[in-house]
């Protein structure tokens, strides 16, 4: 692999950064596990801990950027062009619960297109990158979407809607389809990182409806990077603010899409 960009630098150290207090704390949740008061209060202050150093880390290295982040919201910078998005816990119902795969993601957008974007698994250690132009890696591995053309083959992962969240008419129509037609479906928790494994090749597709932002920011553009295809469920672009996302290794994108869209 080339050296890593300045910028992939700047983010991956604020990643790192947040993912050893992550680390430490998941340690933590498990033995909390078993008390009565339970772990949910000590996993927001994780979240809020782990938004907290990726915005100093990165206001530090591009002090005028934007930042969109899950529990602090919008806050304007004085560069009108660049915004951070960013999850700094991804698959907080996994961490609640002593389940090891959770990430932290932060994707950079500039001018209203993501540019650059880390996905990290601190529990596996793997880091997903990928840059506008520049492809997409995994801990300095290149990364290429899987070439599977056949949908019976193809294994896909998904959201499950849960307690009023999401159209559960819908999904069980999908679901259906998903489960007759192809090799498999998952459903791991953690949206993000379910990106990074469509540009791993290890899934040929991820749909999922009521997402924000900060979970497909980065991404999107890792499987753009790595020869993949990402639309909404409709087929159009609006990924990013629409809240439905399906991404895919390409080859399969047009019997998914057709399958899936919203009726």
């Amino acid at each position: 692999m080339t050296p890593r960009s300045a910028l992939l630098n700047v983010m991956t150290r604020a990643v790192d950064k947040a993912a050893r207090a992550l680390k430490r704390d998941f340690g933590e949740v498990e033995q909390l596990q078993v008390s009565t008061k339970g772990p949910s209060d000590f996993v927001s202050n994780a979240d809020l801990k782990s938004e907290r150093i990726l915005r100093e880390e990165l206001a530090k290295a591009r002090p005028g950027y934007a930042f969109l982040a899950e529990e602090s919201g919008a806050t304007a910078g004085t560069d009108a062009e660049h915004r951070w998005i960013i999850d700094p816990l991804d698959g907080t119902t996994n961490f609640l619960h002593g389940l090891p795969h959770f990430c932290i993601s932060v994707g950079l957008e500039k001018a209203g297109e993501i540019v650059a974007g880390v996905i990290y698994d601190p529990i596996k250690d793997e880091m997903f990158l990928a840059e506008k132009g520049g492809g997409a890696f995994l801990n300095d591995r290149r990364l290429r979407v899987s070439a599977r053309k056949n949908l019976g083959e193809s294994l896909l992962a998904t959201g499950i809607p849960f307690r009023g969240h999401g159209d559960t008419t819908d999904f069980k129509r999908q679901l259906d389809f998903a489960m007759n037609e192809t090799a498999g479906v998952r459903r791991l928790g953690a949206a993000a990182l379910d990106l990074a494994y469509v540009a791993a090749g290890r899934y040929e597709g991820f749909w999922e409806e009521g997402l924000s932002p900060w979970d497909v920011a980065a991404g999107i553009l890792l499987v753009r990077e790595a020869g993949g295809y990402v639309s909404d469920l409709k087929g159009g672009q609006n990924m990013l603010h629409g809240g439905t996302i399906l991404a895919s290794n390409g080859l399969l994108h047009a019997p998914l899409q057709a399958a899936l869209k919203p009726h």
